[in-house]
């Protein structure tokens, strides 16, 4: 961890974990992206290569929660990034389920998911705002917890489609995108 001396007086901290996190919210945007628009070819219906990616989608999120965890250790307890691991794995297994039963099975546990995995987001980037760059996430966080909601809601019409579930990918990773750059930008101030 460096300190250096702000402007103003004050002493500011760039840590590694913010450096870490920059990293990883970078290519949770690209992943983010290249999913949706992979997925956009088939948000018809469930193919055997829609399902992989619909399953891949939550087991990622498992991944980027293991590498936030283990570069969280040293600015608190990664505890809600454990409950995010777990519930991001009942997810993909989840939706490797429904996809058996169709869209709208895979909307109502993709919803609660999005849920779920919005409010963790929500509660860890409040806890890291001295961070800074964590603005977009905490946006991110309540964005996914409301969209979560309406994936369960949009299951019972009449020809659900995959299409909020590209949706719900789009917006997430433009918000890691502004985190990262927001991250990026704290830092050189420090």
């Amino acid at each position: 961890m460096s300190t250096t001396a702000a402007p103003t007086g004050l002493t500011t901290t760039a840590t590694p974990a913010a450096t870490a996190l920059r990293r990883l919210y970078f290519v949770r945007f690209a992943f983010a992206i290249v999913w949706a628009l992979v997925m956009f070819t088939m948000a018809g219906g469930i193919s055997p290569a829609g399902a992989v990616l619909l399953v891949l989608y939550p087991l990622f999120d498992v991944g980027a929660a293991v590498v936030d965890a283990r570069s969280s250790r040293a600015t608190g307890s990664p505890g809600l990034l454990y409950v995010n691991m777990a519930v991001s794995l009942l997810a993909a297994v989840g939706v490797a389920v429904a996809c058996a039963s169709g869209i709208p099975a895979v909307l109502r546990v993709w919803g609660a998911w999005a849920f779920v995995s919005g409010l963790v987001q929500l509660i860890v980037a409040v806890s890291r705002r001295a961070m800074g760059g964590q603005w977009p996430m905490i946006l991110s966080g309540a964005v996914s917890a409301l969209a979560g909601a309406s994936f369960v809601a949009s299951a019972g019409v009449d020809e659900p489609t995959l299409t909020s579930a590209i949706g719900y990918a789009v917006p997430g990773g433009v918000f890691f995108l502004v985190s990262a750059l927001r991250l990026r930008h704290a830092s050189r101030k420090n």
